[in-house]
């Protein structure tokens, strides 16, 4: 309870910190779930569908991929769904693909971002326009005021700071991780679409052979 009473005493503009605080809390708890959801195990993937692609049951590789639901088996089924159309097609569809996921990945961290930079910039706001109230009322009062009149305004504008700060940290550092770990699974899809490019060109150069 004290704690709404604070929150309710650092004036207006708690409101927009306190509604950034908790779309920054909503991106991070699904932009975690999404990463952790995408994750895979890369080299027996790379294994299984080698062994695939190897013996020319593109088919099969397609419906391995299809049950894995991750990124990078998305990226892969796409491009082998074009196998027939020419290695260049192939390519071509995996790094559309490739480009889709990355958009849906990072689907969220540009507002994650601005909340971090902006949330402490409002904290400052509600500082320097309670600062400003704290004058008038030294006006109001025709420099008779006393320390206690203005204590109570002041550290009620300096609430909106500590929030806004608090709130720009947390996301700015949550911000960083997420980043981390999509540029992981990029790192990861990039190895496993050059993987099935090579592995495809090894195999149509046997079937010729």
């Amino acid at each position: 309870m004290r704690i709404i009473m604070v929150l309710v005493k650092g004036g207006w503009l708690m409101l927009p910190i306190l509604i950034s605080s908790l779309i920054a809390i909503a991106i991070i708890i699904d932009r975690y779930i999404v990463i952790r959801k995408s994750r895979l195990n890369v080299p027996a993937f790379l294994v299984k569908v080698r062994g695939m692609l190897r013996e020319g049951k593109i088919d099969s590789a397609i419906e391995f991929c299809k049950d894995e639901k991750t990124p990078a088996a998305y990226i892969v089924r796409k491009g082998l769904r074009k196998y027939h159309l020419g290695h260049d097609r192939v390519k071509e569809a995996i790094e559309t693909a490739g480009k889709q996921e990355i958009t849906r990945l990072e689907k969220g961290l540009s507002v994650l971002a601005t909340i971090s930079g902006i949330a402490p910039l409002l904290g400052f706001l509600g500082t320097v326009t309670g600062m400003i109230s704290a004058f008038m009322r030294i006006e109001d009062l025709q420099g008779a005021a006393n320390p206690s009149d203005l204590a109570g305004g002041i550290w009620e504008a300096l609430i909106t700071t500590a929030f806004g700060l608090a709130v720009g940290i947390i996301a700015y550092a949550f911000y960083n991780y997420l980043v981390a770990g999509i540029k992981k699974l990029v790192v990861e899809m990039e190895v496993i679409s050059n993987d099935v490019v090579d592995t495809l060109e090894e195999y149509n150069r046997s079937k010729k052979g």
